[in-house]
């Protein structure tokens, strides 16, 4: 597709559109950044002072350690380990971020209740978490209890305490101290844990306006009207890469609502249960593959590169299978083979940094070509917002970084501005795709135009061939059979007895009808001077001829301007009616025949209505005759009326002119 067909998809998309989409995600760093609360001054607790509502952040206070989790988990070792000075402090930052850990995290804290009443505290890890436990030591004792456990696996509603995050409850009296030990079991190959205690009543409250403060109503409404939008345009157009972006937009979304919980929320068990047993980052793997094919669509690979367009489906295809692989094989993994566990998150990993490449390394072989180097353009924009905020949740995810610019996330603004341009270019598409269906239809009516002129020109000779044939050949010999039978030898031979005289004058008036029948059919079939436009001729002469052989009284009229109508209409018209006289003359019985051709504003019509006995019954679709007319005037996408009584017989045959 050539530079005049770019400009046709772009023309629905304003030119100054990335630059408004760029300071609109400045606008939304610098807004989002600014609105989140402070970090406090870095000050390092041996004891985290809780209190109603809520009190400093554990960051202030936690010391962590990890071990393979092949040893058993057991407070009391981890705390051995804690006495041998293993235990660290933990990164200065809500989140605690180890990167691409594949060990079990501990985490200890002293905690001492500051209020004068008894309160009721849980620590949530706002993450997923394979397995976690919560273990105390209060004052006086000597060894760990376990107070609470939960599992992500788990949804919302059968957890110990129902919530989005796993979240695990415990007690403190007035003034009372102990030590916490939470344990954290990982296994898709990141330790990236935000979690807080805080008073039950505040953390509930927390969650009722969670999904408005987080922005994440509008920003899934956005997700599910796009994707809407977008089956509403696959409807339409039929075209594929409407579904590959709903299928881009439902992974994208999952993987985002699993990233903050909001699935353990909304979603059903069974459902819940699926989209983890596929996995989070999984999910996000088949909507890259989903982007794959988006993107080969819409810049047309298959025609322009078809070695890179081989290759996005190799690599479309490996995603996949890959999928289904982890997917059956992890759960085993976990079990029993540890190793093989970290070897399907580092190809998982190394996975995503290919499809990703491969998508900046098409969009720069195309933009350094002339063609679609435009289309290619407004496309790289939709890659960059998305993989922006890609690289920054990417960069937490290694534990590079634990930057988090804007609520909820970059990952979630990056698609909300990527689908906002996309939506913006296959709209544009779309347009340009109605555009050109509409010009492909208008060929194909010109087409078939001219040929059902060719058609109906060369029926025309063949009628005028036929006509001349029987008004040439067969009419002359009957003509000479006919005057052979009245010389006088045939008549003294007939006259020899009163049987052959009565044979011989009824030999003779079927040798007369058969003689103005085969006149009255050429005459038919080669209407007199129609190729002048003389529609109004045609029709009287035709009824002339019948009136001249003793047929019934023919009667016909014709509007003056019939005969201004084009050729072709001229020929089919005069075709119906004769057709339809031809019937009546022959089937009705009828003593009198009307035949008139009418010129309206927007239809030309054509009545024939005779005195004889009616159509009968038996055959609700006429003769050859008349089936031939309706088909004719089908064609025309015309409209037959047949109104039939044992009084008589009218036809009105309405054709668009």
């Amino acid at each position: 597709m050539g530079p005049p067909r770019v400009r046709g998809i772009l023309a629905f998309v304003p030119m100054r559109f990335r630059y408004v989409c760029a300071l609109l995600l400045g606008w939304l760093l610098v807004h989002s950044a600014a609105a989140q609360d402070p970090d406090p001054p870095h000050v390092v607790r041996d004891t985290l002072l809780l209190k109603d509502p809520k009190g400093p952040h554990i960051s202030e206070a936690y010391r962590y350690y990890t071990e393979p989790f092949e040893v058993a988990p057991n407070p009391e070792q981890a705390e051995a380990r804690w006495r041998d000075g293993k235990f660290k402090t933990g990164p200065w930052h809500k989140t605690l971020n180890l990167g691409t850990v594949h060990e079990r995290v501990w985490m200890r804290l002293a905690v001492r209740n500051t209020e004068a009443q008894r309160l009721r505290f849980v620590w949530s890890i706002f993450n997923f978490t394979d397995s976690a436990a919560l273990y105390c030591r209060r004052q006086g004792e000597t060894r760990f209890t376990r107070l609470a456990a939960g599992s992500s696996w788990v949804p919302a509603a059968d957890r110990q305490f129902p919530a989005r995050s796993v979240s695990l409850p415990f007690t403190l009296e007035p003034g009372e101290s102990a030590v916490l030990l939470l344990r954290a079991d990982v296994h898709t190959g990141g330790v990236y844990l935000p979690t807080y205690i805080e008073t039950v009543e505040h953390f509930l409250a927390w969650e009722m306006g969670f999904p408005f403060e987080r922005h994440w109503v509008w920003l899934l409404g956005f997700y599910l009207s796009s994707a809407l939008f977008n089956l509403v345009l696959f409807a339409f157009l039929r075209d594929r890469i409407h579904l590959w972006y709903v299928g881009y937009v439902v992974g994208v979304s999952l993987f985002l609502m699993m990233e903050d919980g909001l699935d353990a929320l909304m979603m059903p068990a069974g459902l819940y249960r699926l989209v983890w047993s596929v996995g989070q980052y999984n999910l996000m793997i088949l909507a890259a593959a989903a982007g794959i094919r988006i993107m080969q669509l819409f810049l047309r690979l298959r025609s322009g590169w078809p070695r890179l367009h081989r290759a996005g489906n190799w690599l479309a295809g490996l995603a996949v299978v890959f999928v289904v692989f982890y997917a059956a094989l992890f759960p085993w993994a976990v079990a029993h083979s540890l190793t093989l566990v970290r070897v399907l998150n580092w190809v998982r990993e190394a996975l995503l940094v290919v499809v990703f490449g491969y998508g900046w390394a098409t969009l720069l072989a195309v933009l350094l070509t002339r063609r679609r180097r435009q289309l290619a353009a407004f496309y790289a924009l939709t890659y960059f917002f998305f993989f922006t905020g890609f690289a920054v949740f990417w960069l937490n995810h290694f534990g590079i970084t634990s930057f988090n610019p804007v609520y909820p996330n970059t990952l979630a603004w990056g698609l909300f501005l990527e689908l906002l341009v996309l939506s913006a270019l296959l709209t544009g598409r779309f347009h340009y795709t109605l555009r050109q269906i509409a010009r492909l239809r208008i060929r194909q009516l010109h087409l078939r135009n001219t040929q059902s002129a060719r058609l109906i020109a060369a029926q025309e000779d063949e009628r005028e061939q036929l006509a001349r044939e029987l008004h040439d050949a067969l009419g002359p010999n009957l003509m000479a059979l006919h005057l052979a039978w009245q010389g006088p030898a045939v008549r003294e031979a007939l006259a020899s007895s009163p049987a052959a005289a009565g044979a011989g004058q009824q030999a003779e008036q079927l040798l007369r009808r058969l003689r103005d029948d085969v006149r009255t059919f050429s005459h038919t079939l080669l209407p007199a001077r129609l190729g002048q436009g003389s529609l109004t001729e045609s029709v009287q002469q035709l009824g002339s001829l019948i009136n001249l052989h003793g047929g019934p009284e023919v009667r016909t009229y014709c509007d003056q301007t019939v005969d201004q109508l084009p050729i072709p209409l001229q020929q089919a018209t005069y075709r119906i009616a004769a057709e339809l006289l031809n019937n009546a003359v022959r089937h009705s019985g009828a003593t009198k025949v009307l035949v008139q051709v009418l010129r309206h504003p927007s239809t030309l019509e054509v009545l024939v209505e005779d005195n004889g006995r009616g159509m009968e019954p038996r055959a609700p679709g006429g003769g050859i005759g008349l089936r031939g007319v309706q088909a004719r005037v089908e064609y025309l996408r015309g409209h037959v009326h047949i109104d039939s009584s044992t009084q008589g017989t009218s036809i009105v045959v309405q054709i668009p002119c």
